[in-house]
């Protein structure tokens, strides 16, 4: 496969799974021979949060050859601003909620020189973004979960009722009030899991009892720690959150409604003595590492990229989408954990304190 492929991502120091994935994405191109590339603009930069150590391009702008494509966040986009005009480029919808949040205009992408590509990550985001976009066919290109990262631990489960509140801090103040006040949790452990590495999620994640998906009120596209936590052994229970619906398909996985926090509560406990839970447990993981395969995302980064190539474009200079990261703050504003030294959060539970856990939300 002729040219390159270029992952313009934004220079944040706090778990952000979108970032991750595009990470991966590179890895697994560059081992069947695409050159692929993530470009934030300073020399040097490495996230710290996990292990990064994908070839990188730096500076504000960039010269794209006749075959490079440009993927892009969709929360990277603004009308009157194509990113490189003349080329081609790809929009990344990792949350086709947020899609048009920072270019709320009807129709498509206004004031750029080509049509993009678009992408996606779970078949809710297909089916969403075709009736919204009705000029473009999303193309889906489905997650990875890491099998080997997030799997099991050796030793005993522990009764532990985990979850992540970054997202919906509200909501999660009164999950763990409505979690701490129930008799039938005098002895469980209840974690609020936030802004520690990632290997370390998949470490606690191996030995917790019941994983508790919150994600964005505003909905998701797909919802990366359910999915983790079912690769880690976890029994699952919460909002689907839109895109996330197709997880709930999973044998060890429950939907609750949305906002109904009390039967979230409920059955998370509920979860805690569920009979012949080691072969549920089993069973929800094989599901997942069934699906959500290298293999599988491979073949559809291939097909999405060779599509990108197939529409109008050749060379163009590229300006990295954090030339107007102030216009784009005023849509999006960053969340408050701008660096990974924030002192995470976690649940007490009858004077014990948690120990430190997160992930990317």
């Amino acid at each position: 496969m002729t040219g390159r492929v270029i992952y313009a991502s934004f220079e944040f120091q706090f778990p952000v799974g979108g970032i991750r994935v595009l990470n991966q994405q590179i890895s697994l191109l560059r081992d069947i021979g695409v050159e692929a590339y993530r470009w934030t603009p300073t020399p040097g930069f490495r996230y710290t949060w996990f292990d990064d150590d994908v070839p990188t391009l730096s500076g504000m702008t960039l010269d794209l050859g006749p075959e490079d494509v440009l993927v892009l966040h969709e929360v990277s986009v603004v009308p009157d601003h194509d990113p490189a005009p003349g080329g081609h480029k790809v929009i990344y919808s990792q949350g086709h909620y947020v899609n048009f949040l920072t270019c709320p205009g009807v129709g498509p992408y206004p004031g750029w020189s080509e049509r993009p590509a678009l992408w996606v990550i779970s078949q809710a985001g297909v089916d969403m973004l075709r009736r919204a976009l009705p000029e473009f066919e999303p193309h889906l290109v489905p997650n990875i979960i890491d099998t080997e990262l997030f799997r099991p631990a050796t030793t005993r489960r522990v009764r532990r009722i985990a979850w992540m509140s970054r997202k919906r801090p509200i909501e999660s103040t009164l999950l763990h009030r409505l979690l701490h006040a129930d008799p039938r949790s005098h002895d469980v452990e209840l974690y609020d899991i936030h802004a520690v590495p990632h290997e370390e999620v998949a470490r606690v994640l191996s030995d917790t009892s019941v994983f508790i998906a919150l994600g964005a009120p505003e909905g998701e596209g797909f919802g990366l720690p359910p999915a983790e936590a079912m690769a880690g052994g976890c029994l699952v229970t919460g909002y689907a959150g839109g895109g996330g619906a197709e997880l709930f398909e999973s044998p060890s996985a429950w939907r609750i409604p949305e906002l109904e926090t009390d039967q979230l509560a409920d059955k998370a406990l509920e979860l805690l003595e569920l009979p012949d839970q080691e072969e549920v447990r089993q069973a929800g993981r094989q599901w997942v590492a069934d699906r959500y395969t290298a293999k599988a995302a491979t073949a559809a980064l291939i097909e999405g990229i060779r599509g990108a190539r197939a529409l109008p474009g050749g060379a163009a200079t590229a300006t990295h989408p954090a030339a107007w990261m102030e216009e784009l703050l005023r849509h999006f504003p960053v969340p408050p954990e701008t660096n990974t030294q924030v002192e995470p959060k976690a649940a007490s539970h009858n004077g014990r304190r948690a120990d430190r856990m997160g992930s990317p939300d």
